[in-house]
């Protein structure tokens, strides 16, 4: 997993092989192919951890802010999900750059958790309803809209050599989910 983060957040998936995933890991193909069926199956990996660890960060922080407002839970969820996702570059570059178009298996997997955050934004907004927050609504388009922001700032940010922040992205996530959530 070490080497695959290494090599696939410096290199590429493209420019990374199984053998050298191996040399780097200093372990045997025989030893990679005990862990993962393929390449992909290693990226699926990597990517289910650190959005793994991203969507617990965040349920921890919101179980602390049950009766905290919408925008407090949407300020603590976004800044906790882009800090764990993105902060280290080669985290950032596996899940929003190398994971993108691999081959259908991976884009599967991409798609089966953009739903899941999808479903995710739902409940939250839906929670601001029932708090006479917001109005009711179907927000299934919002929240893909905000999944998509989130994806392309951060590819934005991950392959940017210009002055766009990491908190630069934070807070206009913030915004347009504010505004996305309030909206008629």
């Amino acid at each position: 997993m070490q080497a695959g983060l290494e090599l696939f957040g410096a290199n590429g998936y493209g420019a990374t092989s199984i053998e050298k995933l191996c040399s780097t890991a200093g372990v045997s193909t025989r030893n990679f192919y005990e862990e993962f069926a393929s390449r992909e199956a290693l990226l699926m990996a990597l990517h289910d951890r650190v959005v793994t660890q991203g969507l617990d960060d965040v349920l921890a922080k919101l179980a602390e802010l049950e009766d905290a407002g919408l925008a407090e839970r949407v300020e603590a969820a976004v800044s906790l999900y882009i800090k764990a996702t993105a902060s280290d570059p080669r985290w950032a570059r596996v899940s929003y750059v190398e994971l993108v178009g691999v081959s259908p298996a991976v884009e599967q997997h991409r798609l089966e958790w953009r739903e899941r955050w999808a479903q995710f934004i739902i409940s939250e907004a839906e929670r601001g309803v029932a708090r006479g927050e917001v109005k009711s609504r179907d927000f299934y388009l919002s929240a893909l809209s905000i999944i998509g922001a989130v994806n392309e700032l951060i590819y934005h940010y991950s392959l940017s050599s210009t002055k766009i922040t990491l908190e630069g992205v934070i807070a206009e996530v913030r915004r347009l989910t504010m505004a996305l959530a309030v909206a008629p």
